[in-house]
C-alpha cells in the first residue's frame, strides 16, 4: 500500500513538472520566434538571416532547453509508469499553455477555448484517479 502511495506522489510530482517545463518551454519558443517577427522564406538569403536570428536568441535556446529537460524527465517517468498514465497526464500542459499565453504573451484566449481547457483540465482529474502503473515491472 504504502508503495502505492510512493509510486502515485513521485509520478505527480514528476508529471508536474514535466508540464511545467514543457509549457514554459513551449511559451518561451513563442515569445523568442515573436520577438524575431515572421519566418521570410522567400530566398535562401531571408531564410538564413532568419535562422541566425533563432540562433542567437536567448528565448528560443532557454526554451528549447526545457523542452529537452522535460523530454528527460518524461523518459524517467514511463521506466516506472504506465504509457496509458504518463501521456494523458501531460496533456495538462495543453490547459496550462493558454493560461502563459495570456499571462506571459498577452494573448486573447476566447470562451470556447477556455471551454476545451476544462475538458482537458477534467480528463486530467479523472485520469489522475486511477493507478500510475497497472503492469509489473520487468526486471
Amino acid at each position: 500500500m504504502l508503495d502505492t502511495i510512493n509510486l502515485r506522489v513521485k509520478t505527480l510530482a514528476a508529471v508536474a513538472l514535466m508540464v511545467m517545463c514543457s509549457s514554459m518551454g513551449d511559451i518561451l519558443l513563442s515569445r523568442g520566434m515573436k520577438q524575431i517577427g515572421a519566418v521570410n522564406i522567400s530566398s535562401a538569403g531571408a531564410l538564413g538571416q532568419t535562422f541566425v536570428r533563432i540562433l542567437i536568441n536567448g528565448s528560443v535556446w532557454t526554451g528549447i532547453a526545457l523542452l529537452i529537460f522535460c523530454t528527460m524527465i518524461y523518459m524517467i517517468v514511463l521506466s516506472w509508469a504506465d504509457y496509458s498514465f504518463v501521456q494523458p497526464s501531460a496533456a495538462f500542459s495543453y490547459a496550462i499553455v493558454p493560461v502563459l499565453g495570456y499571462l506571459v504573451l498577452g494573448e486573447p484566449v476566447k470562451t470556447i477555448r477556455w471551454a476545451g481547457v476544462l475538458f482537458i483540465v477534467l480528463g486530467v482529474f479523472l485520469i489522475s484517479r486511477t493507478a500510475p502503473r497497472t503492469t509489473e515491472p520487468r526486471l
